[in-house]
């Protein structure tokens, strides 16, 4: 976690602040975490400003994403696989070394 450098006093009414703080006392973070989280939640660095484990965290909060059967993604896999597999080959027997 970044260093924390900055003060900020923001106002908030009364039932915005009991709800932050009914979160924090539930959650066992603070309000200020819970404000960090939700300013990162609303307004996202730029990518170029993530660290490694902001842009890990993100991914990791990311959507799902559809996918195929595992079936259908093995068989992908496999045809792949082997055309990687056949390239190797045919560029080993190319080489001296393989020449009778």
């Amino acid at each position: 976690m970044p260093q924390l450098s900055r003060r900020t006093q923001v106002l908030l009414d009364e039932g915005r602040h009991l709800r932050l703080r009914e979160r924090a006392q539930r959650t066992g973070v603070s309000i200020g975490e819970l404000v960090r989280q939700a300013i990162d939640q609303a307004y996202p660095a730029e990518p170029s400003t993530l660290t490694a484990a902001q842009g890990a965290a993100a991914l990791l909060d990311a959507q799902p994403m559809p996918v195929e059967d595992w079936p259908v993604m093995k068989a992908e896999r496999d045809e792949m696989w082997e055309e990687h597999l056949e390239a190797d080959l045919t560029e080993a027997r190319s080489t001296s070394r393989f020449e009778q």
